[in-house]
């Protein structure tokens, strides 16, 4: 898990390596090299990220043992037809959980006697039916197409649902121009970079994409992967710290063009991140209490297996 002091304190805490599964460091933080070798040792990788939340690169545990299961990856991805199984699965997967976000913060308002906007049934209905499109989608240009159409209609309907004075007209990632779509491109680099560690740790090439087209300079796969995770995680957590008052303008600055997390925001959005990956909850799909984090590593198990039998790939369905 990860530790992090609130801002204008100084503390010291021992953290027991066993209870550790991952070590993010801000550039401006040291660590010693036995200390990595141990981290190193047990399993445990180390990432570093800038002052804007851009990653810089990672220390991972060696993974000797996957030879014969990268060598099928590699050939699976080469498959059309296996291709376009799994991302159809993970396209669908996406469209339902953001219905599914819309459908609960507006049960929420109603139920506190506040307005719905109108864009949200409005997003509902489309949703709806463009969810069952993209199961039966024969090609990714058309799951692609599918994707894009219900993004435009999610969003608008989630914007609406943002406060006023933080407002949220489209997308923007570099730079990020207002402090949601900084919140936005944090949480989604946190995201990205923890699945990139549990596809490499079982195995397999997180550069392989799918759905993402394999590319120098990304790993696909992890974006791949995450794609359901984000109205889950980031686009709720999102909402939730605009609409709590957890995150207000003192917790932004300008830098380079865009508008970034201070180092205050970044502690307040890690600490609200790291609660709501290890809050245990029921999984209506798994059939057992689970945690956001155990869903998300539990992606690349069952990708891992889908190279055998595609049917036993199921994304991460929200409650």
């Amino acid at each position: 898990m990860s530790y992090t002091a609130e801002e204008g304190t100084s503390q010291k805490r021992d953290l027991p390596l066993r209870d550790l599964d991952r070590i993010i460091l801000a550039d401006c933080v040291s660590i010693t090299s036995p200390a990595l070798a141990e981290a190193l040792r047990r399993a445990i990788p180390v990432s570093m990220i800038d002052g804007q939340g851009r990653f810089l690169g990672a220390f991972q545990p060696a993974t000797p043992d996957h030879g014969a299961a990268r060598l099928r990856h590699y050939q699976r991805t080469l498959e059309p037809d296996f291709v376009q199984a799994i991302a159809g699965k993970i396209i669908t997967a996406k469209i339902y959980n953001q219905r599914r976000l819309v459908q609960r913060v507006a049960a929420n308002r109603k139920a506190e006697d506040k307005p719905v906007p109108s864009a949200v049934a409005i997003a509902l209905d489309v949703l709806g039916r463009t969810m069952a499109r993209a199961g039966k989608a024969d090609n990714l240009d058309s799951l692609r197409g599918h994707e894009g159409l219900a993004a435009a209609r999610y969003f608008a309907a989630w914007a609406s649902l943002l406060p006023e004075n933080f407002p949220f007209e489209r997308r923007s990632t570099r730079p990020p121009l207002n402090p949601v779509n900084a919140v936005l491109s944090f949480t989604s680099t946190l995201i990205y970079h923890e699945m990139h560690s549990y596809i490499h740790s079982h195995g397999l090439d997180p550069a392989l994409g799918l759905l993402h087209t394999t590319e120098n300079g990304r790993w696909s796969l992890a974006l791949d992967l995450m794609e359901p995770f984000r109205p889950v995680l980031g686009e709720a957590l999102t909402l939730d710290l605009f609409s709590h008052k957890m995150l207000n303008e003192s917790h932004f600055e300008p830098h380079e063009g865009g508008i970034y997390l201070n180092k205050t925001g970044r502690a307040k959005l890690i600490l609200q991140y790291e609660k709501r990956m290890e809050r245990q909850f029921m999984s209506e799909g798994a059939g057992h209490r689970t945690t956001l984090r155990q869903q998300l590593e539990n992606q690349a198990i069952l990708l891992k297996s889908a190279l055998d039998d595609p049917a036993k790939f199921e994304p991460f369905l929200m409650n």
